[in-house]
């Protein structure tokens, strides 16, 4: 056993921090971070459980941490979860409390553990979770030892049946792990509640309910204050409530606040307000939560769509899953606000949360930077859907995974997903389940649309089943927030309206069935219908913006993911219109050109029925084959030039104009005119070879805490500084202390290296590399070395 004297230091000193304040993501004096310094074993461990147990040979480690994306890539897994290895994993940590802490609760929340986790204090077995996408807190106040003293978590995730899921999960304790220390008396978790039920230019009525919980002896009198104040910190708004408390009692404390002249949250304008609640008891304020406040009102129309703040808006959305390629489902706070900002720089409004509740960071930046959100709670219901082994629809399948624990969890884990989106103001959705209705999948019914591949077996489930389901599902939604519109990704419409599925939902999601919208819409009077998954086609996309009673779509997907692969060594799904590196297909550039407000010129050429967008102009495969050359755009017209010679002028249709042209050595440019008149440019050049390798960073400094992160864009260059896309070469990624690379990707789903290695083959020309720093201010060196050329070195400020 190691020394208890060494275990308990690093205990204080995580216990007398509880009161710092980190930047992100924001603590508070109630709430802090419990992420560092855990011992990790992967395999089973009997007896880990108990504080005295020997763990002085395990792995010490920092939260969050997904143990899978360490694994190699293996045909011996599953095709649906990637090929990366599950398991059994352990993890444990000793803390000690200050005496500051006597007479409080303790509480520890974890965001997220994939899966089958089960939590221990002290010897003591706090709790089972078997939903990895759900956060869920145990007291531990019961079981701590006094102040000062030792006490251990130990934690034991379950994974093994690595088919449990149709994509990458991930495996541990993946997400943040939270302490919090408050009085008896205090603010349960997700306990408040905002509402806009009025809008107008003039004022909002802004109500409030603040859960609070006595759970001392005692009865006590408790007053709640709550102030609404501005962006800057300027209230507007007070309001209290009393009432006693008994010991043990929990009430909902309501409260009013008018707010003159409010700037309503919108997705171009994601303004927030501050909504502070204290708790205060005998004159003394006990407790203090703050929540973001969006002023905004949105409404969903049968005939009209979508509004927003009373103005029409189309919902132009992507389904994401939660992985961000090779940092697995680890994913930092800056990785996804990067991927934000790429798909809102394209015209995206909307994420679909495919198909778990996401990571906190995530619903906290759509607030911040002006997303909708629907929010999903399950991908199957009471039995389980085919996780290929094989490859996607092809050799054998499992039906392991949350179908096992549905019947006992479902309900609370709805009002889990609930009570923690509930504060958010970009959400407007809760989906209740992603085709759960699919045929074969494993329901039938005799008005399923038919599935070519699949066959119905009588022995197969009745679909008439999930109607009594749903119910349950829609009333847990509803106690802890009526005022968002329930939904389900229908993806068989004519069986779902045979058992009066459809009809129960306040929007009808369906998935891939734009041939169903005009017969819905004229056979159910009064249904919302919404495309809640759809594929990137003209025609998915027309059937959305020409028909308005529509009231948007969401692509399937943003970006590239792991899992739901081909046959190997594809380990990942190429559904994005981003690669899994966040580098745009051609999909992205069309998907701009026809979304965004903004003048949008890109240019495209290849040969055959699809092609790969590169950025050079140079010799096909076939000199006798004519390059077939896309432009995407939203300008009046486009001309094309080839080496000065005018080729011709077109107007796009649908954001897309096309060519045929032989090809010779040079420059192929299109220009158009904005509607201010200037000019807009894109060119494709013929390149030389690979010259120089450049790097540009999105920034150069970097909080050394472990957390934040940088991203390197490397590519390779000719001597004209053109990027060379036909002549791929090996890249290594190497840094100084304390700087790390936490991942190396280049967009291909075939690259079956290692997820952690440090070398790889850039991918038309480019690749991406994501640093992260743990350690001391200062500077740091990271050096990108490429065969056959100088390399290149990066110095990256660590600030603190």
């Amino acid at each position: 056993m190691n020394s208890p004297l060494l275990r308990l230091l690093p205990a204080l000193t995580l216990a007398w921090t509880c009161a710092r304040a980190a930047e992100s993501p924001p603590e508070s004096p109630r709430e802090s971070l419990v992420n560092e310094g855990w011992s990790f074993h992967l395999g089973k461990a009997a007896g880990a459980e108990v504080p005295g147990f020997d763990d002085s040979a395990w792995r010490l480690l920092d939260l969050p941490h997904d143990w899978s994306i360490e694994g190699e890539f293996s045909e011996e897994f599953a095709s649906a979860t990637g090929f990366l290895p599950g398991g059994t994993g352990w993890y444990r940590k000793d803390f000690a409390l200050p005496e500051s802490t006597a007479g409080k609760r303790v509480l520890l929340r974890f965001e997220g553990v994939y899966r089958n986790s089960d939590v221990w204090i002290n010897g003591r077995h706090l709790g089972h979770r078997p939903n990895g996408y759900i956060d869920f807190e145990y007291d531990l106040t019961p079981h701590l030892g006094p102040a000062g003293e030792a006490n251990t978590i130990a934690v034991r995730v379950e994974r093994e049946n690595v088919a449990d899921s149709r994509w990458y999960t991930g495996s541990g304790i993946y997400r943040d792990v939270w302490l919090t220390v408050v009085d008896p008396v205090h603010v349960v978790r997700h306990g408040v509640f905002l509402t806009t039920p009025d809008i107008q230019d003039s004022h909002a009525e802004v109500n409030s309910t603040c859960e609070v919980v006595n759970a001392g002896d005692a009865g006590k009198m408790v007053t709640v204050r709550a102030a609404i104040a501005d962006a800057d910190g300027t209230v507007l708004s007070r309001a209290e409530t009393s009432r006693e408390l008994t010991g043990g009692e929990e009430w909902a404390f309501p409260l009013y606040h008018p707010v003159e002249k409010p700037r309503r949250w919108s997705v171009d304008d994601p303004y927030l307000y501050r909504a502070t609640h204290q708790v205060v008891v005998d004159g003394e304020v006990v407790d203090e939560v703050e929540t973001p406040l969006g002023i905004r009102s949105f409404r969903f129309d049968a005939d009209e769509g979508f509004f927003l703040n009373g103005e029409p808006m189309l919902i132009r959305g992507v389904c994401n899953h939660h992985d961000a390629g090779y940092l697995g489902a680890v994913v930092p706070r800056a990785v996804l606000e990067r991927r934000l900002r790429l798909l809102k720089d394209i015209g995206v409004n909307a994420i679909r949360c495919s198909h778990n509740p996401m990571q906190d960071d995530l619903y906290e930046l759509c607030d911040e930077m002006g997303f909708l959100v629907m929010d999903e709670a399950f991908d199957e219901w009471e039995l389980g859907k085919r996780k290929w082994e094989d490859g996607r629809n092809v050799g054998s399948a499992e039906r392991f995974g949350y179908n096992e624990d549905f019947e006992e969890w479902a309900v609370r884990d709805a009002e889990a997903m609930t009570r923690r989106a509930r504060k958010h103001p970009s959400v407007i959705l809760y989906s209740i389940g992603n085709e759960i209705d699919y045929p074969t999948d494993p329901y039938v019914h005799p008005k399923s649309r038919q599935v070519e591949i699949f066959k119905d077996d009588p022995r197969q489930p009745s679909m008439t089943r999930l109607a009594a389901v749903a119910p349950e599902l829609i009333a847990a939604v509803k106690r802890h927030d009526p005022t968002r519109p329930v939904t389900m990704a229908l993806s068989n419409a004519t069986a779902a309206n045979a058992i009066g599925l459809a009809r129960m939902l306040d929007v009808a999601g369906y998935n891939y069935q734009e041939e169903a919208y005009d017969r819905d819409h004229a056979d159910f009077p009064g249904r919302i219908l919404l495309g809640s998954e759809n594929g990137d086609s003209l025609e998915a996309w027309l059937a959305v913006r020409d028909k308005p009673f529509i009231s948007g779509q969401f692509l399937w997907t943003g970006f590239d993911f792991l899992g739901e692969a081909g046959r190997w060594p594809e380990h990942g799904s190429g559904a994005g219109i981003f690669d899994i590196a966040g580098f745009p297909k051609r999909d992205a550039l069309w998907r701009e050109a026809i979304w965004s407000d903004r003048p949008v010129l890109h240019l495209s050429a290849g040969q055959g029925r699809r092609w790969q967008w590169r950025s050079g102009w140079n010799e096909p495969r076939d000199p006798g084959e004519p390059m077939r050359v896309a432009v995407f755009s939203n300008l009046e017209e486009v001309t094309l030039s080839l080496n000065g010679r005018e080729i011709g002028s077109r107007r796009p249709e649908n954001g897309m104009a096309r060519w045929q042209v032989d090809w010779e050595e040079g420059e192929l440019v299109a220009t158009g005119d904005d509607a201010s008149g200037e000019r807009v440019e894109a060119m494709l050049a013929t390149t030389g070879p690979a010259a120089s390798v450049a790097v540009s960073a999105d920034r150069l400094e970097l909080k050394p805490d472990g957390r934040d992160a940088i991203h390197l864009t490397i590519e390779l260059r000719d001597d004209e500084g053109r990027r060379v896309s036909g002549a791929d070469r090996e890249v290594t990624v190497t840094s100084e202390a304390p700087l790390k690379l936490a991942a190396l990707e280049n967009g291909d789903q075939r690259d079956n290296r290692p997820p952690r290695s440090t070398t790889r083959e850039t991918r038309n020309g480019r690749a991406l590399a994501i640093l992260q720093a743990k350690g001391d201010a200062g500077e740091a060196m990271a050096t990108i070395e490429v065969e056959g050329l100088p390399a290149a070195k990066i110095p990256v400020k660590l600030v603190e």
